[in-house]
């Protein structure tokens, strides 16, 4: 009998430890999770056990009434407990996201094309030259070399044809990639060319990260957009369901913005109060995701059509998410790629 089972049938006694909730419920290994309850710690001070299945996590903090633990190597998703003094609590679910693939670079979103495959860059740090420059995981999560000649492949996005167009912060380009992985320059000349996104109309929108949104046509032609603030990173781009274009830059600042942009170039502050604010991705809802800090922890923010900010997956490292099918999501950190089962149904990018 395994540990899960084990307790998971004992009951409470007084003086026992009781959790009443866990935030967030979602998370990677190594993402900071919230337990409360009470008789979390036992009157001798010593510290209680915090266990995901067979695997004990590590205490940040630790008090009567709340606990905050690293989610460990190894956990996977079920109940998490706390032990005291021989005693163990009732457990509550929390799911824990899988790996897909590591020893990755993404700076922002992954992608998936039409069939459900993965794409990650391997982006590199400016100027360098790496083997291969983006990836392709199959739906079995088979990781094969995809794009080789490029130099700091950035961003990635599919038109509505199903073709790859992929930026390039080294040369300030946009690459047009055929299924075999060749490539042609599609536009370049956009000085540090990070975050793309294609609108309804199938316009083009570029992110120089010097603090410049370009927009071009389905003939190519192409036209500053938007203004912003210089990014010291780069810049993340999405379409919201109503068309307006939503923007993320990490700056210098603590307290950084996401942009709304509507179709008319129109710049506003959407929400202000994040930490490092990198890739994003929109839900049928209308509810934004993204990969940033709030009130200083790391993961992936939920942000409602009415402002209201709520940490939904503990993570560090971080970058940017995708919308999967099935409800799930592909997380991406610094160097691998995550699947997460998630009851969300994500916005199309091109919606029709």
């Amino acid at each position: 009998m395994s540990f899960s089972e084990r307790i998971l049938g004992k009951k409470n006694v007084n003086g026992g430890p009781h959790i009443e909730a866990v935030s967030p419920a979602l998370a990677l290994a190594g993402g900071e999770i919230r337990i409360n309850g009470s008789g979390l710690r036992p009157p001798e001070l010593r510290r209680p056990k915090v266990q995901f299945g067979e695997v004990e996590a590590s205490l940040v903090v630790s008090s009567d009434t709340f606990l905050v633990a690293r989610v460990p190597e190894g956990a996977t998703s079920g109940p998490v407990v706390v032990a005291t003094d021989g005693h163990v609590s009732n457990g509550l679910p929390v799911k824990v996201a899988s790996l897909i693939a590591e020893n990755l670079h993404p700076v922002t979103n992954p992608a998936l094309d039409a069939e459900g495959n993965i794409y990650a860059t391997f982006s590199g740090s400016r100027g360098q030259k790496v083997p291969v420059a983006i990836f392709k995981i199959d739906t079995n999560y088979n990781v094969k070399p995809f794009v080789v000649e490029m130099m700091n492949a950035t961003s990635i996005a599919f038109d509505r044809d199903g073709h790859m167009y992929v930026s390039s912060r080294h040369d300030g380009a946009v690459y047009r990639v055929a299924p075999n992985g060749t490539m042609t320059t599609y536009a370049e000349g956009m000085g540090v060319a990070t975050g793309i996104a294609f609108d309804r109309e199938q316009s083009l929108y570029v992110g120089d990260r010097n603090g410049t949104v370009f927009k071009i046509s389905r003939d190519q032609q192409m036209f500053v957009f938007a203004t912003l603030e210089p990014s010291v990173s780069a810049y993340h781009l999405a379409f919201g369901p109503k068309g307006d274009l939503f923007v993320t830059g990490p700056t210098t600042s603590s307290s950084d913005k996401v942009y709304k942009i509507d179709p008319n170039g129109a710049v506003s502050t959407f929400y202000k109060g994040l930490g490092r604010p990198q890739g994003l991705a929109f839900d049928v809802d209308g509810n934004l995701y993204l990969a940033a800090s709030l009130s200083g922890k790391r993961g992936i923010v939920k942000i409602t059509p009415e402002g209201k900010a709520n940490l939904e997956v503990a993570g560090q490292g971080l970058v940017g998410l995708a919308f999967a099918p099935a409800r799930s999501a592909i997380l991406a950190t610094t160097n691998s790629v995550h699947h997460l089962s998630w009851n969300i149904q994500g916005l199309p990018l091109l919606p029709d």
